[in-house]
């Protein structure tokens, strides 16, 4: 790389916006901009360069980039990293802002200031970034720029003049919000002749040359040679190789404090490699580890189990890959009565659930059936223990419970004025308490309501969308666990209780919920040679039964004619030959059955 640059000359800043503001457009115009990359090799969304988010057209995983920019005749490195905008994957929002000093918060200049760029901007400040705004898309036909910095200065606070006006697209304005970062964002501090304290904030695995180990250098300077250890993992290594990101991997002599990188060190498994931890020099004694990052809340839960049981073993090392590079989901072991040898998985939210389904099902090529979703819930026994409930299949009996509670969310809807009463019914049929509104604008406005998480996580978002024809947007945060008068339906097919159907509602719902899931599982359970009872029920009390009717065969077709007793005796034969069936036959329940108790049994 080039000459090596003085501290007081690099700006560590990362980009947040809601989803689809064009974040990774601006980063694409950045690479462009400062000449990191040529016209020749430049793509769309240049940074996403998973599968799953080129398809998808999200971000799903942080990336960092090193940039070299002259500004009146000095050059000054820039380190950008590019964050999602989903919810969901907040957890690598705060990975990234923890190695900045700055932050570019784009507003979309169409569709305005949404539900999370608020959360974005909050979670900025909670960092004491500085935030450097800006308005994207201005080159729209439709683009409404003097009302959105309006919305801005409204919901964060943000001074008119201090907005840049900017075109993802065709560039316009990016030179200008360059000089702006320069300009606002602080160099970074650290003293690179101290005692070495790297952040690890990101890994991944190269089959070549094994784990990646991705840094923003705090304090001290490392460079090949070096013997590391990892603070809280406690493991130590030789440096083979230091370098930055450009976007690809590029060597450098050293990196020192200030500065986002790489390091290869021959790790053979990624597991030793534990984000958020600290790396220093082998020799240095008692280092302070760095305040690594809040463990994540794991608020959505499902069963994840092989469509082949033999594939048990296969599932396992896969989830093990998947977590080391994204340690935001969990998972452990349990078995099923019907779906046998599996395991629990917990996710951050319902996008994250299907993300991480769909990469298992991509990269390790494994085929799964998904129980449906859950959220966990608290239960006081009366024997005055506190149980956290994360299937519904560990609720204890119902003489054991003291009290019930669940996860309550703060949720923030935003949406033009014209849509406020369809939202706000939409949040009273989901038991909401409203806390606030707030006008944004004369013609937009945030609605905050407190909702129970199992009714925002299952289609909420859909819901709301459907309400404010598309322009509706929200974000949550987990607020506390309130009581709640809930139960616990079992699913009953053929008799016998399916365990991964069981769900928790609340005990109004409760004959509509169960009826609407019997309803569905009638259609979903193809039928079989013989009759299967389908019902729902509250311990022992049954509320709703469908009968799914055995096929038959014609066992009379030969008889032409004749007496009447010969046909019945051959429909006893018949009605005997299902009843046996029926004791030893299995129902083959597929895997559309599991998601039906999701229906809520609102249509």
């Amino acid at each position: 790389m080039a000459k090596k640059i003085d501290q007081k000359n690099i700006r560590n800043f990362c980009i947040i916006a809601h989803i689809d503001h064009g974040k990774s457009t601006l980063a694409d115009r950045l690479l462009e901009k400062t000449a990191t990359v040529s016209r020749r090799e430049m793509k769309e969304q240049l940074l996403d360069d998973m599968d799953l988010e080129r398809e998808r057209g999200i971000t799903i995983k942080a990336r960092a980039v090193v940039m070299r920019y002259v500004n009146k005749g000095i050059e000054y490195e820039l380190n950008l990293i590019d964050t999602p905008g989903h919810v969901d994957f907040q957890y690598e929002v705060s990975r990234s802002l923890n190695c900045c000093e700055g932050a570019v918060l784009l507003a979309d200049a169409f569709q305005g200031v949404e539900a999370q760029t608020v959360a974005n901007a909050y979670l900025a400040m909670d960092y004491d970034l500085t935030i450097v705004p800006c308005l994207s898309k201005i080159d729209l036909v439709h683009a409404r720029p003097d009302e959105v910095i309006e919305e801005m200065e409204q919901a964060l606070a943000i001074e008119i003049e201090d907005v840049q006006a900017i075109s993802g697209k065709t560039g316009e304005g990016v030179e200008e919000l360059l000089n702006a970062i320069i300009e606002k964002v602080p160099a970074p501090d650290g003293d690179v002749n101290g005692i070495l304290r790297a952040m690890v904030f990101d890994s991944h695995y190269d089959k070549f040359r094994g784990a990646v180990t991705y840094v923003r250098v705090m304090e001290g300077t490392i460079k090949p040679g070096d013997k590391i250890k990892f603070v809280r993992g406690g493991t130590t290594h030789e440096v083979m190789e230091v370098g930055q990101f450009a976007p690809q991997q590029v060597p450098c002599k050293e990196l020192f404090a200030g500065q986002v990188g790489y390091l290869i060190c021959n790790i053979k498994s990624l597991e030793l490699v534990n984000i958020g931890d600290t790396v220093t020099l082998e020799k240095n004694q008692n280092v302070e580890p760095l305040s690594g990052y809040q463990e994540p809340k794991r608020m959505v839960f499902c069963g994840l189990f092989p469509s082949d049981g033999q594939d048990f073993e296969q599932l396992r090392d896969a989830l093990s890959k998947l977590k080391i590079n994204d340690p935001s989901f969990e998972f452990e072991p349990e078995t099923s009565d019907a779906l046998g040898f599996g395991f629990r998985c917990g996710f951050l939210g319902l996008l994250h659930m299907e993300i991480v389904q769909q990469r298992l099902e991509q990269e390790s090529d494994v085929d799964l059936v998904q129980t449906a979703p859950n959220v966990t819930y608290r239960v006081l026994t009366t024997r005055g223990e506190e149980i956290e409930i994360h299937k519904p299949q560990d609720v204890p009996e119902p003489m054991q419970i003291d009290k019930f509670l669940q996860p309550i969310v703060r949720v923030s809807l935003i949406q033009p004025t014209e849509f406020i009463g369809p939202v706000m019914q939409l949040c009273t049929d989901r038991r909401g308490i409203q806390v606030r509104t707030e006008y944004l604008s004369p013609t937009r406005a945030m609605l905050v309501y407190d909702l129970p998480l199992a009714e925002v996580i299952y289609d909420l978002h859909d819901k709301l969308k459907s309400a404010t024809r598309g322009y509706g947007t929200m974000d949550y945060e987990v607020h506390d666990y309130e009581e709640a008068d809930l139960v616990k339906i079992d699913i009953l097919v053929n008799g016998k209780g399916v365990d991964a159907l069981s769900l928790i509602c609340n005990r109004a719902d409760a004959e509509r919920r169960g009826r609407a899931v019997v309803k569905k599982l009638k259609i979903e359970i193809g039928r079989h040679m013989f009759e299967i009872a389908v019902q729902a029920a509250i311990g022992a009390r049954v509320i709703a039964r469908e009968t799914v009717k055995a096929m038959r065969k014609n066992v009379t077709a030969k008889c032409y004619g004749g007496d009447i007793s010969r046909k019945k005796k051959l429909w006893a034969k018949q009605k005997e030959g299902k009843k046996r069936m029926k004791s030893v036959g299995s129902v083959d329940i597929p895997q559309k059955a599991f998601m039906a108790v999701l229906e809520t049994g609102d249509d």
